[in-house]
């Protein structure tokens, strides 16, 4: 059986197109002893409020209509934002050359967060150059890639 995530992601691709927009990530966590079905969405230029929307009306009419979890949840609807979460192979591909940041789950140098230009993505290996040349994490040890956003 197909995950509660790649359901609403086959239901949600076209809606999402539909309204100008494409489909980033679609998460299905629970939090404080709730569900939250989250849709992040992208466009060329920002997301707005009116797309959220333009995506949200009928995409809950739709999963209620197709009904593809069980139990209550809270549908949300949103921008994957300036500092998104890269998970994909395909989100790497979109933001080489660009500012990330490197969450690992223990340490290396003293550090658990490194900062630089996505140099590659490779079967879950990501390298960076942060100024002193490039480096290499190995999948196992990160916890997160998200974009770097300077204030």
């Amino acid at each position: 059986m197909a995950k509660v995530t790649e359901l609403v992601s086959a239901l949600a691709a076209p809606l999402v197109e539909g309204a100008g927009c494409s489909l980033w990530d679609v998460e299905y966590v629970r939090e404080a002893g709730q569900w939250f079905l989250r849709v992040y969405i992208d466009k060329e230029g920002g997301v707005s409020i009116n797309d959220c929307e333009a995506v949200s009306r009928p995409l809950s009419d739709a999963l209620d209509e197709a009904d593809p979890i069980e139990g209550s949840y809270v549908l949300e609807v949103s921008s994957a934002g300036a500092d998104r979460p890269l998970k994909k192979p395909e989100h790497f591909a979109a933001f080489l050359g660009s500012e990330v940041e490197v969450r690992l789950y223990r340490a290396v140098d003293g550090r658990k967060d490194h900062v630089g230009n996505l140099v590659s993505y490779e079967n879950g290996d990501v390298t960076i150059d942060g100024g002193d040349g490039p480096r290499t994490f190995p999948k196992k040890d990160v916890a997160q890639v998200r974009l770097y956003v300077r204030f």
